[in-house]
């Protein structure tokens, strides 16, 4: 009987590991890009990984605005690689480039930067609103 008692916990344990969320979930506002804009990312699972999807606009005053690119996936295919640093994909409206990405999570802050074709941008750091 003592047995199935820690098995069984040992179970529900791993199960409510495997379903907690991961610490970059969430939304986020993005630092401003060339243009002066900004966005909200929300960032939630997707096929094992993680992906960002652009959810409002901000142009250079802070006012919200329509986006063309409202919708789409800005961030896809990051994993954790550990110590709050991840891979993946990071797509820059503002440039229509998708960059190799490493994004460093600290707190509520995120430090994005990526490459393309070995040309490399700091995506600036980005903050937790929700």
């Amino acid at each position: 009987m003592k047995r199935f008692t820690l098995a069984a916990g040992f179970v529900v344990a791993m199960a409510g590991a495997a379903f907690a969320a991961d610490p970059l979930e969430g939304t986020w506002r993005t630092a401003k890009d060339d243009n002066g804009n900004s966005g909200l990312i929300k960032v939630s699972p997707c096929g094992g990984k993680l992906c960002g999807t652009l959810v409002q606009s901000f142009d250079k005053a802070g006012k919200p605005f329509k986006s063309a690119n409202r919708g789409r996936q800005i961030i896809s295919a990051t994993v954790p690689t550990g110590n709050g640093a991840y891979k993946g994909k990071v797509y820059s409206p503002d440039r229509d480039k998708t960059y190799s990405s490493k994004l460093k999570l600290s707190g509520k802050t995120l430090k994005v930067s990526g490459c393309v074709f070995g040309i490399c941008r700091d995506g600036g750091t980005w903050t937790k609103v929700k």
